[in-house]
Parts: C-alpha cells; structure tokens; sequence
C-alpha cells in the first residue's frame, strides 16, 4: 500500500463479524488467536445498544472469543461520555438490558432525548413524549443511526428509521454519536498510540464500518456476514479496501498482504 504508513491497530466489529447473537461465525475465535499473534493493537468496536458492555464481554467469553472489557469500544460508552459532557438528563430509549451503562446518571424531569435500539420502548406514547421533549428544545441524540441488523431469524429494524422519523416530525437533526462518525473512531483508537493510516477496520456494515473507517483514514474490509446483503460494496464511494467472505479471510489478508 504506497503512501501508508505499516499497519499497528485493527479495529473489529463485533455484531455479525464475530458473531450473531449467540454463535460464533465459523472460525472466528481462531483467527482472533491469529491476528493476537502479530505485532498491532487490536480494539473492538461496536454499535450494539442491546445489552451493556458487561453483558456483550460475557456473551463473548461464552463464545470462547479471547477478549478483555478494556478492548471494547461501544456506541454506548460513547453517548454515556457525550452525555457528562453536554450535562444534561436524558430520555433513555435504550433497552433495559443497557441501562447500567448509564448508571448514576440525573434521568429525572428529561431536557434530552437518546435513542438507541429499544423495540420494547418505540410504541407512540413513548415516541410522542420524545416529540414533546425535542419540540421544547431538548438535543436529540442518536446511539446510532443503522437501518437494521442481523437476527438469528433474519434483518430487523435498527434505531435509524426511528431517529429519522424523530427528525422529520420536529424538524430537526440529531447528534450521531457511533459509526460512522469520525469521532467514535478516533476514539477507539485512543490509547494505541495510532494515527489512522495506521489502523484497519473489519467489519459487516458496508456504510457505517467501512465508509465511516474510511472516511476517518483507514482501510476498511467488509465481510459477508452478518447484515452484509449482495451488492453493499457499491453502496459507498471509495468502495471497501478488500471484500471478504467472513472474519477468518479478513484476518489473513491482514497477515500476508498488510503487516
């Protein structure tokens, strides 16, 4: 790769790159033992506003992925430090099982809306409260903006379509907080001591990985897992790096061709 600096982080996606739910993707966990083996950082970095961090590093373990908390770097984390930093009290539409990434956290009398995925939470009493909040100046902040994601019975609606109906009705634009936003990866890169022409990311999302990696300065590889539907590597502009069928091939392209 002329004109790039050698290669010392790899960012890694976690949802439908390593995983789905609770299976592995096919020779994952050997090929993260494989890429541990080289001489580059590597951070994980996700989207996941299902559960906390705690519960996705125990869902992990489960799964025998070699993965320390410390590594991961989630959209969730993310909202958390924008929050103490704006100091405002937010209306945490999130599912309750990532609430303690909240914890201690002033939610009483709401002056901010933060939506993330929470399909237990998006009925209209909830979505028309959320309305009224931003109609009176409250900031909308979205955990992320994906259009769906990867089930075990197939693709599901992610919390975009509902930041974006949020948006339409009161005439606003929210606060995106993780992929593909240059800042979330700047972040996760925080303490590798890498600049981004330093860094790779792999990951199933061909927009929100891969374009936003781009974007930042890194190269991104897709893989076919996960959400990744035929035809998502024209969907951004430049195209991925590399397409790959799934983690293990991206990780030894990485090997040969990149280190």
């Amino acid at each position: 790769m002329a004109g790039r600096r050698a290669l010392k982080a790899v960012l890694v996606d976690l949802s439908g790159t390593l995983h789905v739910e609770d299976s592995a993707v096919p020779g994952a966990q050997e090929a993260l033992k494989r890429l541990r083996s080289a001489p580059v950082a590597v951070r994980f970095v996700t989207n996941t506003t299902k559960e906390c961090k705690r519960d996705l590093l125990e869902r992990l373990q489960k799964l025998d992925f070699d993965i320390q908390e410390d590594e991961i770097f989630t959209s969730l984390t993310a909202t958390r430090n924008l929050l103490e930093e704006k100091r405002v009290r937010p209306l945490l539409l999130v599912e309750d099982s990532a609430l303690r990434d909240f914890g201690g956290l002033d939610t009483s009398d709401p002056n901010a809306v933060v939506i993330g995925l929470a399909p237990e939470h998006f009925n209209y009493q909830m979505m028309n409260k959320a309305f009224h909040l931003i109609l009176d100046g409250a900031p909308l902040i979205a955990v992320h903006k994906a259009r769906y994601y990867k089930r075990k019975d197939g693709l599901a609606l992610g919390p975009g379509p509902f930041v974006t109906g949020l948006e339409y009705a009161t005439d606003t634009q929210a606060t995106v907080v993780g992929k593909p936003e240059r800042t979330f990866f700047l972040e996760a890169l925080r303490g590798t001591s890498c600049a981004p022409e330093e860094a790779v990311m792999i990951g199933d999302d061909c927009r929100d990985d891969i374009g936003g990696a781009q974007n930042a300065g890194m190269l991104g590889v897709l893989v076919k897992t996960g959400k990744y539907r035929q035809g998502d590597e024209a969907k951004i502009n430049p195209p991925p790096y590399l397409t790959c069928e799934s983690f293990p091939q991206a990780v030894d392209h990485i090997l040969h061709h990149l280190l």
